[in-house]
This record gives C-alpha cells, sequence and structure tokens, in this order.
C-alpha cells in the first residue's frame, strides 16, 4: 500500500482554480481559473514554474482544459459561453479558434482519442460534437438535448468514439455516431444527486462517477455475448454499476481520475481532501472490491479537480478553491 504525499504548491492563479489537464506526454500541466487565465506549468530541475500565462482567450471564468491526444492543441471552456483552441506556434501559444453555439456556461471540454472530435457541453443542459479537420476548421456535427439539467462533464471512452456525460439530472449519458446522426447509447442512473465527474480506465471498459450524494460508483461495460449473461440490446454493450464506494466521502466528491499505470482511483472532495483507492487484489471483476489506501491533506477548500500524469506513474495533481494547484506523489 502506498501514501500519497505533497510535493510541490503551484500559486499565481488568482480566485478559485477549477481545473488542471496534464499534456499526453506528462510534460506540462495546464490549469485554468477564476481569473480567466490558463497557465501552462513545467518541471525545472526540483521545481515545477509557470511557463506561460493565456489570459487572451475568454471574457469570464475558464471552467476546463483538454489536451488533444496529439498534444498540438489545448481546448478550454469557459463561462462566457465559448471554447477555445490553442496551439503552440513560434515559441507561444496561440488561440487559433473559438467555437460558440452554447447558450451560457461551457462546464467541459475534452478530445477523443480518435483526434476526430471535440465535446463540450455546458449549462444550456446540451452536448456537443464537434468534427475536427487538419486546417483547424470545427463543424457541429451533433447537439444533444438529451439531459434534463445542468451538463457538468464530457469524457471519451478510451479506443472508442463514445462521448459519457454526466449532468445535475443526477445520470450519465453515453452518446455514440449512428450513421449520419449521434444517438444515445447508454443511460446511467444509479446515483442519487447530481454526477459532477467521470473517469475511464485505460482500457475504457470501466468507468468512475462521483456525486454530490457522496458516493463514488464503478461501472463495467459488458460486449455482446458477455459470458456473464448480460443483455446488450441492438448489439450494443451494456452498462452496470457494480460496485459503489461510500462512507468515505462526508461531502461532495467533485472529480475523479483513474490512473493509467497503476488503477488507482483519485477523488476531490468538497471537504479539501483528496483520497486514494485501489482494488483489492483478490477482487471480482464483476463485483469489484476497492480499498481507502491514503488521503491527501494540504488544501484549505474545495478540491475541484484531480488528475494523473499519464506517463509518470504516482504523480498527481489537485485544483482548489484555495487558489492553488498542488502535485502529490505516491511513496
Amino acid at each position: 500500500m502506498g501514501r500519497l504525499e505533497a510535493s510541490h504548491i503551484l500559486h499565481g492563479h488568482k480566485g478559485r482554480v477549477w481545473n488542471v489537464a496534464w499534456h499526453p506526454e506528462g510534460h506540462f500541466l495546464a490549469s485554468c481559473g477564476e481569473d480567466k487565465s490558463i497557465r501552462i506549468w513545467a518541471r525545472e530541475g526540483q521545481k515545477w514554474v509557470c511557463k506561460t500565462s493565456l489570459t487572451e482567450g475568454h471574457n469570464r471564468t475558464i471552467r476546463a482544459v483538454s489536451w488533444s491526444l496529439c498534444g498540438k492543441f489545448l481546448a478550454s471552456a469557459s463561462f462566457d459561453g465559448t471554447t477555445s483552441i490553442w496551439t503552440y506556434v513560434k515559441g507561444d501559444y496561440d488561440c487559433v479558434m473559438s467555437l460558440e453555439g452554447h447558450e451560457n456556461e461551457v462546464k467541459s471540454v475534452a478530445w477523443s482519442h480518435s483526434g476526430q472530435y471535440l465535446s463540450t457541453c455546458g449549462r444550456d443542459k446540451t452536448v456537443w460534437v464537434w468534427e475536427t479537420a487538419d486546417d483547424n476548421e470545427y463543424e457541429c456535427a451533433a447537439v444533444l438535448f438529451n439531459h434534463a439539467q445542468d451538463v457538468k462533464k464530457v469524457v471519451w471512452q478510451p479506443s472508442k468514439d463514445v462521448v459519457a456525460s454526466c449532468s445535475y439530472d443526477d445520470s450519465i449519458k453515453m452518446f455514440r455516431e449512428d450513421g449520419t446522426e449521434w444517438v444515445q447509447c447508454a443511460n446511467l442512473t444509479s446515483h442519487t444527486s447530481t454526477v459532477w465527474s467521470l473517469a475511464f480506465n485505460s482500457s475504457g471498459d470501466r468507468m468512475a462517477s462521483c456525486s454530490d450524494d457522496l458516493t463514488v460508483k464503478i461501472w463495467q461495460e459488458y460486449p455482446p455475448g458477455n459470458p456473464q449473461g448480460i443483455e446488450t440490446p441492438d448489439n450494443i454493450p451494456a452498462w452496470k454499476c457494480v460496485c459503489t464506494l461510500s462512507g468515505f466521502h462526508p461531502r461532495t466528491v467533485y472529480d475523479v481520475s483513474w490512473c493509467p499505470q497503476s488503477n488507482r482511483i483519485a477523488t476531490g472532495c468538497g471537504d479539501d481532501k483528496i483520497r486514494i483507492f485501489l482494488e483489492s487484489p483478490e477482487s471480482d471483476q464483476n463485483a469489484p472490491t476497492f480499498e481507502l489506501e491514503s488521503t491527501g491533506e494540504g488544501h484549505t477548500q474545495d478540491v475541484n479537480a484531480v488528475a494523473w500524469n499519464p506517463k509518470e506513474a504516482g504523480l498527481l495533481a489537485s485544483a482548489s478553491d484555495d487558489g492553488t494547484v498542488r502535485l502529490w506523489c505516491i511513496k
């Protein structure tokens, strides 16, 4: 069993920090927040320093940032209703596109693993799918009105162009392309209050969700013809809740991240703490059990985001209402 230890505190943002996202190569960390800026952090020797601050893309709070899998583009979602696309040109980041269409706050943005699609969601209860082209053109492929309330987060399933979304309506929904249309292919309703965030494991056959109901749920994908006999209508994979982590979080669980190397799950909570969970070695795949491995203390206000480094096992970033970004490691 490992222990989570704080390694660095990154100061610079003014006001709450909403989100952090690692570059796919793990060398850079992007953060964003209430001060309408994006900061790009990198390691210099034993320190992490802010390499640049992007302040020209939005005129309101920046809620989320996401790197494309190729590492060439950074997307930012803002309360100003727009999503900006940034790219690194001649030693600096340029805003090359501003995507408009949401009626108000954009809450989340995520790139598909194929790089062909970008998804956004927002307070207007919609999920948007944008199709990308090599010449920096973005075309709206779908506007999905399936949620009944504010949509908090979008994430793409690894290796598949399937996007999952979660909402203030307590549900998780999944969408896929069917011919020329995007259609809902799953509706998961086990949570009893707002679902704040989602995270897939590295293979994409499991998903973690976290909620205002103080729980984290683990979902398992069952493909057509699965040996467990789970029904898959229309030959579409079915998702079932196979584990609920309850009794660990005394306040809302705002974010969840699944480590690609160790399969550890990190959560960020309204009690200012980070918790690390690890699946028990004797766990049953279809009824897994997870143990609380470690708790990280140091933030002084809500933890809004947690993100595992995609290349460096055990390196975790967090963002908080206390205005700091923190780095942690498993010892």
